[in-house]
């Protein structure tokens, strides 16, 4: 919090596209150190504790409640600058506990979504708030437990609470010190976020608009210092740049670490990678046919129909969020197949969310296996990945009770939203509506509609959006997207959501972003006896 304080003064407080700050921004800095303070006595605290026991070997118990708990604390700390600033989410709408807390966990979470409505008003959002916003990425890019590990070491423990903090399963393989380990994942992260800045500010960003966008890329979180993300600065240079830079990002950063000695061909042999490239490309070549058969938005010539495809589809499938058209304008295959796109996710052992391209390519050699063993019952076959046999007995169990245990979240947060969501949330009736309920029943030759049934036919359309929104939004929390369709699209936010409605959002966030049984264990009170 404190590396952030530099930015309330006017002259670090530069934006692009916007006039710079005028004043030192009092508020944003009594925000940022009254949360330093808050956690440094949390940590004083915690740490008189600690000294009061002495200290045993760590296990896979102790290391998933470390994780998780840090990451439930990491939430609550990171929510106080937003909240003691008196940042508002809208004009003379001071953010609340619950909405700073799914800013704080948007951005541990490389998650990218926001309940601020308006990111432009240094009244309403200073620029130190909107650093420490950013910064929030930086940190939770590999991880929080992860960068711990790099500094402190912790032996095998550390090993054990790097594999409880970090979804996926991983191919390559650990290095045999897992410090070292994690200090390579952060060498290649600070590294790869240090080139992008100075390559943004070459191309025209402040440097105080090139370190949040560097953050929000390699982090893939999204978080932007303006209303319309990166498309604010239209320009086609940016965006390839961040495309290319959000592909890396979505890269297993282990097979960055091997390529810089065996070169590209390091890559091309990952069957991870090869998948991975694989639906990029042929998802964005989908995305450019049907929105420049449909005429859509942003699909007016060839090379601005691939610009915005390939962006999008890279922004999603990494889970950075970014956008730079409003693809909830897209025709319907379009906006489906960028649903679907959600739970897809980047490789493993990168900074991408999601549930992992490697996930996907055992499922699938799970299904045909048992496909095969059904019609040859006799039949011995092993899994293989890169045609190297896959030697854990476990496996197939473990992939197929994630993915379960993925859809099971996913119905029961979708069924809560629809079930508890006020209506209020996709906006009242308005007179407009009903009288475009009157004007379509005229034209279909049925008689004039009573104000109740042209009220109950909008209240119908109205469910039907619930019903997407709603699992929309879940699967945008739940994988680490950010932007949604409808009421949480490219050009939306979670403002209007209840306060219920965010705090589960908080949830699946940290759930999207953690091995999942490392959270979910915390609500178990069988997990906290003694055996």
């Amino acid at each position: 919090m404190s590396f952030c304080l530099p930015f309330a003064f006017p002259a670090f407080a530069n934006r692009t596209h916007l006039p710079a700050a005028e004043a030192f921004e009092i508020e944003g800095a009594k925000g940022l150190l009254l949360g330093t303070a808050v956690s440094m006595i949390v940590g004083g605290v915690l740490l008189v504790i600690g000294r009061r026991h002495r200290g045993g070997p760590l296990y896979q118990k102790e290391a998933m409640a470390i994780v998780g708990l840090s990451w439930v604390l990491a939430t609550v700390l990171g929510a106080l600058p937003y909240y003691l600033s008196g940042t508002e989410i809208a004009p003379d709408r001071p953010i609340t506990f619950i909405e700073a807390m799914f800013e704080s966990q948007s951005g541990f979470s490389t998650t990218g979504a926001t309940v601020i409505t308006d990111l432009e008003t240094p009244a309403s959002v200073p620029h130190c708030i909107l650093f420490w916003r950013s910064w929030t990425h930086f940190l939770g890019g590999l991880g929080i437990v992860v960068l711990f590990v790099a500094i402190l070491g912790q032996g095998s423990a550390g090993k054990a609470m790097m594999r409880a903090e970090m979804p996926g399963p991983t191919k390559e393989g650990s290095m045999p010190r897992m410090q070292h380990t994690a200090l390579v994942f952060a060498a290649i992260y600070i590294a790869l976020n240090a080139i992008l800045t100075v390559i943004y500010a070459i191309e025209g960003m402040s440097v105080f608009d090139a370190l949040c966008h560097a953050f929000g890329t390699m982090a893939t979180g999204g978080f932007s210092t303006y209303n319309r993300s990166l498309g604010r600065f239209e320009s086609a240079t940016i965006e390839y740049t961040t495309i290319v830079f959000m592909v890396l990002a979505g890269t297993n950063f282990t097979l960055l670490y091997l390529s810089i000695f065996d070169g590209p061909r390091r890559l091309l042999r990952d069957i991870e990678f090869r998948t991975f490239v694989g639906i990029i490309a042929g998802v964005a070549i989908c995305i450019v046919f049907f929105g420049m058969r449909a005429g859509d938005v942003g699909f007016g010539t060839y090379s601005e129909s691939v610009r915005n495809g390939l962006f999008q589809v890279v922004s999603i499938i990494t889970t950075t969020g970014y956008g730079t058209a409003d693809f909830d304008q897209w025709n319907n295959f379009g906006r489906g197949i960028l649903l679907l796109l959600m739970f897809v996710g980047g490789c493993a052992g990168s900074t991408g969310g999601g549930m992992k391209v490697i996930r996907h390519v055992l499922f699938y050699k799970i299904l045909r296996l048992e496909i095969e063993r059904a019609h040859r019952p006799r039949v011995v076959r092993p899994i293989r990945v890169g045609g190297a046999p896959v030697d854990d007995p476990h496996l197939a169990h473990g992939i197929v009770v994630y993915f379960s245990m993925i859809l099971a979240i996913f119905v029961f947060s979708w069924l809560f939203l629809i079930t508890f969501e006020p209506r209020g949330t996709w906006g009242a009736v308005s007179a407009a509506d009903l009288a475009e309920a009157e004007a379509e029943s005229i034209e279909n030759g049925q008689p004039p509609l009573s104000k109740s049934k042209a009220a109950a036919l909008v209240n119908e359309g109205t469910l039907d959006e619930k019903l997407l929104d709603s699992a929309s939004a879940v699967a945008a929390t739940l994988n680490n997207i950010g932007p949604g369709l409808g009421v949480v699209g490219a050009t939306q936010n979670y403002a209007g959501f209840s306060q219920q409605a965010k705090f589960l959002f908080v949830w699946l966030m940290m759930l999207g972003r953690v091995e999942v049984f490392s959270v979910l264990v915390l609500i178990f009170p069988s997990f906290w006896r003694r055996i």
